[in-house]
């Protein structure tokens, strides 16, 4: 962290725990004790919502679980503060790994409607268990004490403000860590994902879990803080909200998180009092104009792209002036409020403002290249290098899709470091052939062996850990990481830290973190990327992504490495510098199936080409003899011309 960046969080926190010092009315104090604790939820929605890419509309539920297990311990047992906030965090999380578990293997809107029958299941549930909740009534609690002392409004809200920024420490340190990567490389990719080790249901469920538990804690704050609790508040009003303050803060962003928070706390009290609404409306415009100036003279927005967001800015500055009262127009203002940020500002508040300013997102610092942070030789050797004898086997493969068959009865054998290429035409099933060895299609009919174990059933993650990696013929980086990190999500197999390590940042953890970004910039500088280190994956040029994605791929320490049409979008210095690269890998001992239509790569370096027609092999031998075979000549150029070219 930045010195500057440091010295503003240290009088963030410090203005937050002098408020009530310098404020003394209990009811702004409650205000803003309550926007803590909707920040705390967010921290976690925001982990389902904004890195996974997964809409869930259960967390109210939640929230209210977490509410319902202080209530019921406290007036159950009497349990004292420091038991029941452990017991909701760990009982709610726990309650989210059983949703999650079969909820998670839908996705889109099927899972938000599985959320959001959770949410209602856990309403109804708190309302008829009677014996346990007191049902409709509801249940009341006074503030808990801590060492004998009851704590008031005052001694209340500086424990939540503490928990608050605990809260906000240990999800930013997951959010930075190799966990924050695999949560965020599910959205950039799932299927890339899978093949980079990363299970996409199994890591689906833990960033569930992780959110669930911050939903908990929020609950148990919550139930002290209002001391009543009853089933109507966790409606389903309440999870809408929590959805649209990550939406309209912005995902990825702690910041966003606490401003989303702050837009549904004092909003709905904001449009109560019409001389203040005229007042922030006025300052919001102010701040909108200013943001849409400073953007366009940098060049960072059109003045058409900055029109609409300064016209409804100002719009809505006016209508306060022309209203005498907000009674009549209360909800309908804040409905148009959250459309107009929802669907003008699609990367919320704080991503409007990074974007018009140029605030690029922060990155986790790399170690530079001149400071020795890159790892000499980062291409590990593969297992059993040098070892003679067949890496795969592929016997009678039949992949089958309704009537059409990709792959029919194809045979394969891939000596270990060899370089083996697979040629044919477009739609003569190569990259197939590259989904079935990789987990994403299970083959309709045949055998395939790697390392003397079978690769049928088995997932992609399984697959890639046990020493199979690859490159798409269609590049599957993950955008809005950067290259590095695009590189370190293929070492996540590298980690041994759990989550209470990246919490707590222990000295395991932080040794496995510097080892995985030195080792990932050895890889970007072992294919010429080390200068792109810190740029978006989605803002490199097309042939850099390719160089990208073998890099990714080599962070895997793989054995057999399949590489789907690396030469496409490469210039022909650049081409010449992938064969070097390419022959640098096989000499680590790394086996690899080249795809490729640049015949001059396939016959320049690969030590047996296989060739497929219509799903079928018609040849395979040295390249020589391969590009000599008359069946191979007519599958490219057709009879007709084939017949001319031989003649």
């Amino acid at each position: 962290m930045k010195t500057s960046h440091r010295l503003l969080a240290i009088a963030g926190v410090a203005a937050l725990l002098l408020f009530p010092v310098g404020i003394d009315n209990p009811y702004y104090i409650h205000l803003l004790e309550t926007i803590m604790i909707y920040a705390i939820v967010l921290f976690g929605l925001d982990i389902v919502v904004g890195y996974t890419g997964q809409v869930s509309l259960g967390h109210a539920g939640l929230f209210g679980l977490g509410a319902y297990v202080a209530g019921v311990l406290v007036l159950k047992l009497a349990a004292p503060f420091w038991i029941t906030v452990p017991v909701a965090i760990l009982f709610t999380a726990g309650f989210g790994a059983l949703l999650a578990l079969p909820a998670l293997r839908v996705s889109g809107p099927y899972l938000a409607m599985v959320t959001l029958a959770f949410g209602t299941i856990i309403q109804i549930l708190i309302n008829e268990m009677s014996f346990l909740t007191e049902g409709p009534m509801g249940i009341k609690l006074e503030k808990p004490a801590l060492f004998g002392h009851k704590l008031d409004e005052r001694e209340y809200y500086w424990v939540v403000a503490v928990l608050m920024v605990l809260a906000l420490l240990v999800v930013h340190r997951i959010l930075r860590s190799h966990l924050g990567r695999a949560f965020e490389a599910l959205r950039g990719s799932p299927v890339a994902s899978d093949c980079m080790g990363v299970s996409v249901y199994r890591y689906k469920v833990y960033a569930f879990v992780i959110s669930a538990g911050f939903a908990g804690l929020a609950g148990c704050l919550y139930a002290y803080s209002e001391q009543y609790i009853s089933p109507n508040t966790y409606n389903f009003e309440l999870t809408v909200l929590f959805l649209l303050a990550v939406i309209m803060g912005g995902r990825k962003s702690r910041i966003g998180a606490m401003l989303g928070a702050t837009i549904i706390v004092l909003l709905p009290k904001l449009l109560d009092d019409v001389v203040l609404f005229r007042y922030v409306s006025v300052a919001l415009a102010v701040a909108v104009v200013a943001t849409a100036a400073v953007a366009i003279r940098r060049g960072r927005a059109t003045a058409v792209q900055m029109a609409i967001p300064v016209a409804g800015s100002m719009a809505l500055a006016g209508l306060s002036f022309w209203l005498d009262t907000m009674t009549d127009w209360r909800l309908s203002i804040f409905g148009v409020i959250m459309l107009f940020v929802v669907y003008y500002l699609q990367d919320g508040i704080v991503g409007f403002v990074r974007k018009a300013i140029n605030i690029r997102t922060p990155q986790p610092r790399a170690p530079s290249v001149e400071e020795g942070g890159a790892q000499s030789d980062a291409v590990f050797t593969a297992a059993h290098a040098g070892a003679s004898g067949d890496l795969l086997q592929a016997q009678g493969v039949l992949m089958q899709f309704g009537g059409l068959k990709a792959l029919n009865d194809v045979d394969l054998t891939i000596r270990r470091g060899s370089i083996h290429g697979l040629i044919g035409p477009n739609g003569s099933g190569k990259s197939t052939m590259m989904n079935v060895l990789t987990g994403i299609y299970v083959p309709t009919a045949g055998s395939l062996v790697f390392a003397g174990r079978s690769l049928v059933g088995r997932t992609s993650a399984d697959i890639a850990l046990s020493g199979i990696a690859r490159t798409f013929q269609n590049v599957q980086l993950f955008g809005e990481m950067s290259a590095l990190q695009n590189v370190q999500v293929g070492l996540h197999h590298s980690f041994r830290s759990n989550l209470l390590d990246v919490a707590l940042g222990t000295p395991r953890y932080r040794r496995e973190s510097e080892a995985a970004a030195a080792r990932a910039l050895g890889l970007l500088q072992f294919v010429g990327l080390e200068s792109f280190a810190a740029e978006e994956a989605r803002n490199l040029p097309y042939g850099k992504q390719r160089l990208l994605e073998i890099a990714r791929a080599l962070a895997l320490d793989p054995q057999l490495l399949l590489l789907d049409e690396p030469a496409a979008g490469l210039t022909a210095p650049d081409i010449k510098e992938l064969m070097v690269i390419i022959r640098k890998i096989r000499e680590h001992g790394v086996t690899l199936i080249l795809i490729e239509h640049h015949m001059d790569v396939v016959m320049g370096i690969c030590d047996t080409v296989s060739v497929l027609d219509f799903g079928q092999k018609i040849a395979e031998g040295v390249p020589a003899a391969v590009q000599a075979d008359e069946r191979v000549i007519e599958a490219y150029l057709g009879g007709q011309d084939a017949a001319t070219a031989t003649a």
